[in-house]
């Protein structure tokens, strides 16, 4: 196939995709003799899923159509296709692990598995090194264009990207998935923020069964963490009220992602770099912005995340000057 016809076809995943009506005209191309090559481009979720990094939902948006059942459905070469992806897959995950960009796993692999078809002679570590030193993403897509000489779209990756990390949750983001920690709590805030999450009341990070779109209410962004099983990949119901302590002026905070921010009636949880991710009822969705341009007034430590030594010194030296007065 060639690379015109794969971009049309990528670009035409991209606009169905993005588009609930036109999502259920894949049907009819569904039964047509190109399903295996136009799936291999136009389902990254499936793509991903047989790779092992989607979770509870391992399934194709309208198709209802499961990695095992996608698999079984590809002709020999398409499924050759499918197993050099895995493989490479393996490769640039080991890779990004070792150049402590594990979080960027599945974008890594995401951008291999869309634009790489014709690239010869890949190396993994030198291509993860790429996501190590780039600032940005809009960088980081510049650098792989130059050095793979592809013609990548920023914006076409941005909406791709988009569309998979809101189809699962990246296990690669957690440090320590064993516990519940204020470190990975900012993680799991960040890639809500990234991933498009929206905002509505009662959810905590699941996607809705109509719009098939991740969202969480503002004290669910946290709670979504707390009942977070990322060993299952599923959600349970051990959290289901937000118990918070406000500790001290924001002038006070420790400099320690994770923490809890609260303005009198809503929740952030500082990321660093002087941000803030909230899911706001107001943007209708997961946003960011800096802490100075809000009206956060406190910091806060939540029921059920294990803060570091900073944080218990904070609290105790707040604890010392009340008592002093």
């Amino acid at each position: 196939m060639s690379a015109t016809v794969a971009a049309a076809l990528k670009k035409a995943a991209v606009y169905i995709l993005g588009d609930e009506k036109k999502r259920g005209k894949l049907v009819t191309v569904v039964l047509s003799a190109a399903v295996g090559l136009l799936l291999l481009l136009c389902a990254p979720a499936v793509m991903l899923s047989s790779l092992g990094e989607v979770g509870e939902e391992t399934q194709v948006p309208e198709l209802h159509i499961n990695a095992d059942d996608f698999y079984s459905s590809l002709d020999s070469e398409s499924r050759q296709r499918l197993d050099d992806i895995r493989s490479a897959g393996n490769d640039i995950s080991n890779a990004m692990d070792e150049k402590g960009v594990k979080v960027q796993t599945i974008k890594a692999q995401l951008i291999y598995m869309s634009y790489f078809d014709e690239v010869q002679n890949f190396n993994a570590e030198s291509y993860a090194d790429l996501f190590a030193i780039a600032p940005n993403d809009s960088d980081l897509i510049a650098a792989i264009n130059s050095t793979y000489g592809l013609e990548i779209d920023y914006d076409e990756f941005v909406r791709t990207y988009t569309f998979v990390m809101n189809s699962t949750l990246n296990s690669y983001m957690f440090n320590d998935a064993g516990s519940k920690n204020c470190s990975d709590l900012a993680a799991w805030a960040d890639n809500a923020y990234i991933s498009g999450w929206g905002y509505m009341n009662g959810f905590i990070g699941e996607r809705n069964e109509t719009d098939r779109i991740r969202y969480a209410d503002n004290a669910g962004l946290v709670l979504g963490y707390l009942n977070y099983s990322p060993t299952d990949k599923e959600f349970d119901s051990a959290y289901s009220t937000l118990v918070y302590t406000e500790q001290g002026g924001i002038d006070t905070m420790p400099e320690v992602a994770g923490i809890g921010l609260f303005d009198g009636s809503q929740h952030g949880i500082y990321v660093g770099n002087g941000e803030v991710i909230f899911s706001s009822a107001d943007c209708g969705y997961v946003t960011k912005e800096p802490v100075s341009n809000g009206s956060w007034t406190s910091w806060c430590t939540y029921e059920g995340i294990e803060y570091p030594q900073e944080v218990e010194d904070a609290i105790e030296s707040l604890s010392g000057e009340s008592s002093s007065e």
